[in-house]
């Protein structure tokens, strides 16, 4: 029989076939010096077992059965392992470790004219990522975002406005606050980024479908990110990417057209303001100190690096990242809130005491940074929320250096995929205790102060080390403000006064008293779908109006 009949004959072909997949399954199980770590059996054979992981929109509850089960190291794939110690993010994330980041981030690199879009959060690669971060940081930094204190403000007071017109006007509608607080984070990181909302809080809608676009993408990459491999098969494949560049088609991402447009028009804006200036009073407008002016400062420094593309992408980057980690870290610090009744009521009585001071500015209930940030609950109940709820609900992938490490006693060869899970480290019993699957701000006041700074360090929620993310100053910034102001807003504000003895005591003498804003139905839980973030929806509330409260109130206070 002839070489050629061999290959026609179909058995021999099945036969050979058989082989070289059981080969592949074997050399994935054995092959990658991985044997040893525990884990499902399937998972030590094929990528497909974490990728149907991710599919099933719920991967972060998986990945902490998983670590229940099998302990601090769990295989996700032939080469890549989860790691549920805490003591592995210093050792993995810290500056200087050395571990880059895996190709799961190539897949979430948005493209334009055919080209991926490089920002801090999507390089791979660690001296571009240095040298970009030097670039930008002074933007992040929070004694810059102060400044900006005035455009979150003024969100803000629009965003009370209309919840007040349109769920407070005795008509008794639910409000979706997850929309809403969603919009709210659009249109401040609009703000900050363009000097101007984007419309979303004003028009109680999604913009240009941004954010369907948005879910859109970050649905694909968690799940094909698991697999990087396919994401050059299908969006980012030669063929497409090079019609793009030559202009037959258009392969551009919608959040960069969104973010073009709105650079388009923030440049505009500018132009007709510098005219008007001119012919007005001779001199020069102000310029605007926003991120896009802070940019193109940048790129007129080192236009060479920081080219008009990547301006661009870093734009791409605030509304990308920007909004969603920040309207999910609200969501949930007002739900566990609501499901909290002792919880909201030691926060309200903290708030009630900055609002009788003598330096509280109470118009339109718009709190200073400088008011709330160290006040001991919110802080408790702020971190609390970000324990029990990360954004990110994946493990943030790292690839292991030349030479291999040992991470918490074990070693891993070079390339192996390791990456810790916040939704797994913030559970760590060692750490925050053996309650650590229950929400309670208090262990963030009652711990020692060696405890809390243990459980600070091991804090999740934006990542560590130099690949922090750069932006959750204006998270805090955001947070902190918006929280204080609906509760002061939208909860009924006591008559009594209240003092805080210590950051211990809080008293609860106002136990009865109501609540203005409140789960629409308390016994529903909210709906998560995990796609990179943990997003949530139905965060269903109602407020009743004040005036048909104050038959209520006759005699409480």
């Amino acid at each position: 029989m002839t070489f050629t009949n061999l290959l026609t004959d179909p058995k021999i072909l099945l036969g050979l076939v058989t082989i070289g997949v059981v080969g592949r399954l074997v050399h994935n199980r054995y092959g990658h010096g991985l044997s040893s770590i525990p884990g499902p059996f399937l998972a030590s054979l094929t990528d497909f077992y974490r990728l149907f992981l991710v599919w099933g929109r719920r991967p972060e509850q998986a990945h902490i059965r998983l670590h229940q089960r099998y302990g601090n190291f769990v295989r996700l794939g032939p080469n890549s392992v989860s790691i549920g110690d805490p003591q592995a993010v210093q050792a993995i994330y810290s500056a200087g470790s050395k571990f880059s980041k895996s190709d799961f981030y190539h897949v979430q690199q948005t493209v334009a004219k055919g080209q991926p879009l490089f920002t801090l959060f999507t390089s791979t690669d660690d001296t571009f990522h240095a040298k970009l971060r030097r670039g930008v940081s002074s933007a992040y930094s929070m004694t810059n975002l102060i400044q900006f204190e005035p455009f979150v403000d003024s969100t803000t007071s629009e965003f009370l406005k209309q919840i007040q017109q349109r769920f407070a006007n005795g008509s008794g509608t639910i409000c979706d606050f997850s929309k809403w607080l969603q919009y709210y984070a659009f249109d401040v990181i609009g703000e900050l980024t363009y000097s101007k909302r984007l419309g979303f809080i004003d028009g109680g809608k999604d913009v240009d479908g941004i954010i369907s676009a948005l879910e859109w993408l970050l649905n694909y990459a968690a799940v094909v990110g698991q697999m990087p491999a396919f994401d050059k098969l299908y969006l980012k494949n030669p063929i497409r990417m090079t019609m793009s560049r030559l202009g037959w088609i258009s392969s551009n991402t919608p959040v960069v057209n969104f973010a073009r447009k709105r650079i388009a028009e923030r440049l505009d804006s500018e132009k007709r303001d510098w005219e008007d200036g001119l012919v007005a009073s001779g001199a020069e407008p102000a310029v605007r100190r926003d991120f896009v002016s802070r940019f193109l400062e940048a790129h007129k420094k080192d236009p060479s690096f920081i080219t008009k593309d990547r301006v661009l992408a870093l734009t791409v980057a605030n509304m990308f990242a920007g909004s969603d980690t920040t309207s999910i870290s609200l969501q949930a610090i007002f739900y566990y809130l609501l499901k909290s009744p002792m919880d909201m009521k030691k926060l309200m009585a903290e708030l009630h005491t900055l609002e009788v001071s003598s330096d509280f500015d109470s118009r339109g209930r718009i709190v200073k940074w400088d008011q709330v940030k160290d006040l001991p609950f919110l802080n408790a109940v702020i971190k609390e929320g970000f324990r029990c709820h990360p954004a990110a609900g994946l493990t943030l992938e790292r690839k292991v250096p030349e030479g291999g490490r040992t991470i918490c006693g074990e070693f891993f060869p070079k390339d192996t995929i390791v990456g810790c899970n916040a939704w797994v480290i913030h559970r760590d019993a060692s750490v925050f205790g053996t309650d650590s699957e229950q929400y309670r701000p208090s262990r963030w006041i009652e711990a020692s102060g060696q405890q809390r700074r243990q459980m600070e360090a091991s804090l999740f929620q934006f990542g560590a080390g130099a690949r922090t993310c750069i932006g959750k100053n204006i998270s805090f910034l955001e947070i902190y403000k918006l929280v204080p102001a609906v509760l002061l807003s939208f909860q009924v504000r006591y008559a009594i006064p209240f003092h805080i003895k210590d950051q211990r005591s809080y008293p609860i003498s106002f136990a009865n008293k109501i609540l203005k804003i409140e789960l629409a139905y308390p016994q529903k839980e909210w709906r998560l779908h995990n796609a990179w973030f943990v997003k949530p929806s139905e965060l269903f509330v109602k407020i009743k109006p004040r005036q048909a409260m104050e038959p209520e109130l006759q005699g409480k206070a």
